[in-house]
């Protein structure tokens, strides 16, 4: 592990050898779409033939300016260029896209008993061999190979049709690899050239598949990591058997991340590797800011993924905010975060006999009583050493710096005030806690009436069976989908609310200075790899399915009630959520097995969806390698086979198209409900339909009949597919925004 120690270095590059010293370069990645798969050393001769006699520059210097180099799944190139030379290159015929390469951010043991995951018969009685047979993809900031949580112990030989590698470098050998991590890789150049060197940040890394953040580490165990008996965090919180969802799957490291932030470029190129090593399913706990598909990493890649028949599961954001949903094409299932039944009890006993419900990480033992100060923003120059020493500290805000100035100015506790104290908790270095606004005022009412106030913070306490459960995340990003409104987005939520799973024990950031084996982290970070498992055992049961069918199980399939069996609440709005928070509901593994009806579309489908959204013949073709005209006119964006239904900006009445494929035992018959739209009259046609066998494919409309304009809002409802047995419920949420009447 290094930690930077040089300030500037100097990037030798292309910029330096043409144009002044004023000119802007900037990362850019230039999409060239799909290929025939030549040779990578064609394809990258090509390409800075390409580079060359756009810009007007030589071979060498072309080289010199290239990052990156698409040659598996699709091709194209990234290099740091001026606008104007950027521009230059999107006119060439033979260019898709040229863009901005952007930055993004990343966004257990009880997680997987709390979605039921041992009950699941259909996957626990396959062979061994069968489970093992399917593979992880994980872009992140890599892994701690060392971790108990990625054993290999019980599997087989890595898949023969894997054609990964495990790409050595700092403090990672071959031997890194194992049954269980079957492939590690690593991606810095498109990192290094918007950024400078990694040894240019004050940071802890390695420049291989290592990981020094801990985040890729926890998304990889909880997606994919062995059994482990006896953990916890600082041997008493959270105890129990760590777990990822498919401990039997296989795992492909692809590390793009670095500081906890990533170049688009180099996950592009992770996306690309990922496709042609042979993975099945690709989970990407990080989001990018996009205003079309054709900008998109994710987007990008997720489609090339999806024309093989991988799956993509990338998460929503941490963005809060309505409209901020990322990772929103129909081909990535995209995925919010909400929280278990549990909770982390810390709380704090006044000196008048009253208690103050608190949360955190906290493993400090507070002896007595101490004496408390409001100190407000808790900001650096307002904490006076001689007022704070030997008392808790109260803060209504803090920031990086905080906790250790209290403890150097002889604090000897601190009580954070939080809206959503639940969430996110904190690990500090001396005794802590986070408690609401609400208790904050009972708190303040103390400190006004009592001449000399004390206080005690007790230590962490584990807290089994809360309700309600799930609620979706205060931070949890937002619906509606910004590109194309009549998708639904997110699809599905998941656990990510103070989840337990592996850690490096050198990212030290997160636990206060404290070197951990596994540790608690919240996010839509955390809920993704928790889907990216349920897609894998699906996989495993049914490997002939698409990855549309994949999603569409688990979405259909998806409660929307909590565990009191009232509406899922939202933790932001402090109401009930609607499918802007969750989209479909709350993943349900064990009934995803087993949907029922399934909602397929492939490649042509998201062809014509493409051509809705107004791509231009270049982009068309770039996606599919084929000059295919679009239907004329063009098939609704609403049209597409997708297992939620969306329509935005109606004016009057319109049917909506879906077709379902029957996935069950027997003939039987499915019957139509709908909890019906605020100010839209729903019918359903056929509102019956009969299956004789498996496979077999259905149709039917939704008719829409709005009697009232929806002042600029969503209306919501629901469509409901029942079989008479009673065995599946195949639902449906339907998002309508009504113009006028």
């Amino acid at each position: 592990m290094r930690v930077a120690i040089v300030i500037l270095l100097t990037f030798v590059g292309f910029f330096l050898t043409h144009g002044s010293s004023t000119t802007t370069f900037k990362h850019y990645i230039v999409y060239m779409g799909d290929h025939s798969h030549p040779d990578s050393d064609s394809v990258i001769r090509a390409n800075h033939d390409l580079l060359a006699s756009v810009i007007g520059c030589s071979i060498d210097e072309a080289q010199r300016a290239a990052v990156h180099h698409y040659t598996k799944s699709f091709k194209g190139f990234s290099a740091m260029l001026t606008a104007e030379q950027a521009q230059q290159l999107s006119e060439d015929e033979s260019v898709i896209s040229v863009f901005e390469s952007s930055t993004a951010r990343a966004q257990t043991t009880h997680s997987w008993e709390f979605l039921g995951i041992d009950s699941i018969y259909q996957y626990n009685r396959l062979p061994i061999d069968t489970k093992s047979d399917i593979i992880i993809g994980v872009v992140d900031t890599g892994i701690w190979p060392e971790s108990k949580s990625f054993s290999d112990k019980g599997l087989g030989p890595v898949p023969k049709r894997f054609k990964g590698e495990c790409v050595t470098g700092e403090n990672f050998t071959e031997s890194n690899c194992n049954r269980k991590i079957i492939g590690a890789r690593y991606y810095s150049k498109g990192f290094e050239a918007q950024n400078g060197p990694l040894e240019s940040f004050d940071q802890p890394f390695y420049r291989s598949a290592r990981d020094a953040d801990g985040h890729g580490t926890h998304t990889a165990s909880t997606a994919s990591g062995s059994v482990v008996r006896n953990v916890s965090l600082y041997g008493k919180i959270a105890s129990g058997v760590a777990r990822g969802g498919a401990p039997s799957a296989r795992l492909a490291i692809y590390k793009a991340l670095w500081f906890n932030s990533a170049d688009a470029a180099d996950v592009l190129l992770a996306i690309d590797d990922a496709i042609n090593d042979g993975v099945d399913i690709i989970s990407l706990s990080l989001s990018f800011p996009a205003s079309t598909y054709f900008e998109d990493p994710v987007s990008i890649g997720g489609f090339h993924a999806f024309r093989k028949g991988i799956l993509v599961s990338a998460s929503a954001g941490n963005n809060y905010l309505p409209g901020t949903v990322a990772n929103v094409a129909p081909w990535i299932l995209t995925v919010a975060a909400s929280s278990i039944d549990r909770d982390f009890s810390s709380n704090v006993y006044l000196g008048n006999s009253k208690m103050l419900k608190g949360y955190s990480l906290n493993p400090l033992k507070m002896d007595g009583f101490y004496g408390v100060i409001n100190a407000s923003f808790c900001e650096k120059e307002s904490l006076n050493h001689t007022l704070i020493k030997g008392k808790i500290v109260v803060c209504y805000d803090m920031d990086s710096t905080t906790v250790e100035s209290i403890k150097r100015g002889g604090g000897v506790g601190m009580i954070l005030v939080k809206s959503f104290p639940k969430e996110i908790l904190r690990q500090f270095e001396i005794p802590g806690t986070q408690i609401s606004l609400e208790q904050s005022q009972l708190f303040q009412s103390y400190l006004s009436t009592d001449k000399k106030p004390i206080a005690k913070i007790s230590r962490t306490v584990t807290v089994l069976k809360t309700r309600p459960a799930p609620v979706v995340a205060s931070f949890s990003s937002k619906g509606p989908n910004k590109i194309a409104p009549s998708i639904i987005k997110p699809d599905i939520t998941a656990p990510g609310v103070n989840i337990l799973a592996a850690w490096s024990p050198v990212a030290t950031a997160e636990t206060a200075g404290r070197p951990v084996d596994y540790n608690i982290i919240s996010g839509t970070s955390m809920a993704c790899p928790h889907v990216s498992a349920i897609a894998a055992i699906i996989k495993s049961v049914h490997p002939s399915w698409s990855p549309a069918a994949i999603q569409s199980a688990i979405m259909t399939t998806a409660t929307v009630l909590d565990n009191t069996q009232k509406p899922m609440l939202s933790s932001l709005k402090e109401s009930v959520s609607t499918p802007f928070d969750f989209g479909s509901g709350h993943v349900n593994p064990i009934a995803a097995l087993d949907p029922g009806l399934v909602y397929d579309f492939d490649s042509n489908d998201a062809y014509d969806f493409i051509c809705s959204n107004n791509a231009t013949l270049g982009e068309r073709l770039g996606l599919t390698g084929k000059a295919v005209p679009c239907k004329t006119p063009p098939i609704p964006i609403y049209n597409l086979n997708y297992p939620s239904i969306g329509v935005t900006n109606m004016t009057g009445s319109l049917s909506v198209n879906r077709t379902v494929t029957y996935y069950g035992e027997g003939p039987t018959v499915y019957v139509a409900s709908v909890k019906q739209p605020m100010g839209v009259n729903v019918m359903i046609r056929p509102n019956k339909i009969r299956f004789s066998k498996v496979g077999e494919k259905k149709s039917f409309m939704v008719e829409f009949k709005p009697y009232k304009d929806t002042n600029g809002s969503f209306v919501f409802g629901e469509l409901i597919w029942s079989n008479l047995n009673g065995l599946h419920r195949v639902r449906s949420p339907i998002a309508l925004h009504v113009l006028s009447v």
